[in-house]
């Protein structure tokens, strides 16, 4: 198949006003920043990507609807940005509703995107990795401050304002590696654990990856789970209040919600969390794996619920939430425990 011009995609678009972006991108067989480069000059605007310019300029937007997003999983939370820390390979975005781990060097194409909609024009700011997959999105809402976009946008804009985009190959998803020969090193190292984020750490130093480590761990560190306990556990944290931690992450962002699940609603394949504030939307049919996993802290076991899909993917993690005053992590281990293990699924 020839690859589609900016034209081809633009007339495309019109034949197919309700795709959307995403999928739309996915019928015509190319990445979502080529999709919405096409419209440069006609809506859209190439602006700065690197995260020290946009998440300043966000913070002047009010209110408005983070979303970042794996193939199998989208995170979106309202709130205003602010409390921003920089960083050459890790910066952070800290505020009670926008949390974020952002990874500069992913944020590589950026477009001020605004579309003509009944009610009025539709704006985001939108952030692409080298192989024109979406890191992050920044949607305005009726509440932002609209007065703002207009020198935000003429702020942000490059030079260079032409229609279409190259994109470097996307990388494949990392397989899951294993050391089985390292595997006393990993479970006695793993035990003095004092801080999660050592974890990544000591499977980089052992040449294993997270679901590598996790595949050959063993009990009391991990326990595999059926890929339906996804929607159970999920069921379990509304039906009982309490609060977790949902972290949804690609190469660029990692998204956190902090809180309760109220509104569950699916939808075919789909699962949905739609709250006011609060909105995710997991693809059920894409979980492969699932585990149960621990890790010892300074402030006690860190309890996780994780999935990936069919290549390795880390899908979501969820933690329960244990803040001083609002610390929900006994009743999610309880949660936790009660989930079906793989094996305990009849064939």
């Amino acid at each position: 198949m020839t690859h589609p011009t900016p034209a081809d995609i633009r007339a495309f678009q019109a034949e197919n006003p309700r795709l959307r972006a995403r999928d739309a991108a996915d019928q015509l067989n190319i990445s979502e920043a080529e999709l919405v480069a096409a419209r440069v000059g006609r809506g859209v605007t190439r602006i700065e990507a690197h995260p020290d310019r946009v998440i300043p300029a966000a913070e002047k937007l009010g209110e408005v609807m983070a979303l970042t997003r794996v193939a199998a999983c989208v995170h979106e939370k309202v709130g205003a940005y602010g409390n921003y820390h920089p960083g050459p390979h890790a910066a952070m975005t800290l505020t009670e509703n926008i949390d974020l781990r952002i990874f500069p060097s992913h944020w590589v194409h950026a477009f001020a995107v605004e579309t003509e909609a009944e009610q009025g024009p539709r704006r985001a700011l939108q952030i692409f990795d080298a192989a024109g997959d979406a890191v992050h999105k920044i949607h305005l809402r009726e509440t932002s401050n609209q007065d703002a976009w207009a020198g935000i946008v003429a702020d942000l804009a490059v030079a260079d304002q032409s229609e279409g985009q190259t994109v470097a190959p996307r990388k494949p998803v990392e397989a899951a590696k294993s050391a089985p020969e390292k595997l006393d090193i990993l479970r006695a190292e793993w035990a003095r654990l004092t801080d999660t984020h050592q974890f990544l750490r000591l499977c980089s130093k052992l040449k294993m990856n997270r679901l590598g480590a996790y595949r050959i761990a063993g009990a009391p560190f991990v326990r595999q789970l059926a890929p339906k306990a996804v929607d159970d556990m999920l069921h379990a944290v509304r039906d009982a209040g309490i609060e977790v931690m949902i972290f949804v992450g690609n190469r660029g962002c990692i998204q956190i919600h902090s809180g309760p699940i109220h509104k569950l609603h699916p939808m075919g394949p789909w699962q949905n969390v739609m709250d006011p504030g609060f909105n995710l939307h997991l693809r059920l049919d894409k979980v492969a794996e699932v585990w149960a996993v621990e890790k010892p802290t300074q402030r006690g076991p860190a309890v996780s619920v994780e999935a990936f899909d069919a290549e390795g993917g880390l899908i979501f993690q969820v933690f329960g939430l244990g803040k001083e005053g609002r610390d929900s992590r006994a009743h999610w281990g309880r949660i936790v425990t009660g989930l079906s293990a793989l094996e305990e699924v009849p064939a």
